[in-house]
């Protein structure tokens, strides 16, 4: 069961997924666009759809959510790993304190937070049921710190965090693990184009992939400006594996070093730079 299927994380995830075999029940929002993606992804991975099935749900809506893993159950005869992925990227543009618009707190707390325990509930008794299973959640290096115009974001994913570790106590002794991912930022149009790369080149009218790698490349130690989501894939792919079969309750980043970052960077980098790029 791979949620927010639609989306480049999820869509590349559920790809890589199905590469090593798995049956794939994908899930994204019922709304048209949504589910003509979502459709899309499916034909993709598998156009005769004998071991794909797509389902439009809403992760807000635990009676469509219990209804989508019902009949993954039915069409596959059991569910044994979740990659509960769904979630919206809610950033403030009007300030750089915690004035975050209502509508848009809700969105992100009902969707992230909310969203995710529903998916982690619904999933439980299948896993149950199945002797045992993997369920993966999506949070971010934003779950581990803080940043500009990100109050509502970076609180939710701080959450799931909180939801990973207390589900991996209460469901480790039916062999469930539950661990989360934590990216830094991705490669996608929704991160290219977010309005921080507006903040940070105001010049612009337009700012285009170029000025993105120029603004999100001092964010990562690695000095690259973001990851791929087949690195995100890969992370999901050895956490749900049974390579990873007696690590439960983890974050594991996938940040190129974001989260090592300290508040001595952009001085490292001057000078590491002002040296023709030797190391010091």
């Amino acid at each position: 069961m791979v949620t927010g299927a639609a989306g480049t994380i999820g869509s590349v995830t559920a790809r890589r997924l199905h590469e090593e075999g798995a049956f794939l029940v994908l899930v994204d929002r019922p709304e048209e666009a949504p589910r003509a993606r979502l459709e899309a992804v499916a034909d993709g991975i598998d156009v005769h759809r004998e071991s794909v099935l797509a389902v439009p749900a809403d992760i807000r809506d635990q009676g469509a959510l219990d209804a989508a893993f019902g009949v993954g159950a039915e069409r596959f005869g059991h569910v044994d790993t979740v990659f509960a992925n769904a979630g919206v990227l809610c950033r403030s543009a009007l300030t750089q304190r915690l004035d975050v618009d209502d509508d848009m707190w809700e969105e992100a707390l009902q969707t992230n937070v909310t969203g995710t325990w529903r998916t982690v509930r619904a999933a439980a008794p299948r896993l149950r049921e199945a002797g045992g299973g993997a369920i993966v959640i999506t949070s971010s290096i934003a779950g581990v710190r803080g940043g500009l115009n990100n109050a509502a974001y970076s609180a939710t994913k701080h959450a799931v965090l909180g939801i990973a570790k207390t589900a991996a106590h209460e469901l480790g002794h039916f062999g469930i693990r539950v661990n989360s991912v934590l990216p830094t930022g991705v490669h996608t149009p929704m991160f290219v184009r977010s309005e921080r790369i507006r903040q940070a080149r105001p010049d612009l009218s337009d700012p285009g992939e170029a000025d993105a790698v120029l603004v999100w490349s001092h964010t990562n130690l690695l000095g690259v400006p973001w990851i791929e989501a087949i690195d995100v894939a890969n992370a999901v792919l050895f956490l749900a594996s049974d390579e990873a079969r007696y690590i439960t309750g983890v974050g594991l980043p996938v940040d190129a070093g974001q989260s090592q970052l300290n508040p001595f960077a952009a001085v490292e980098t001057f000078v590491r730079d002002a040296a023709g790029g030797q190391n010091l």
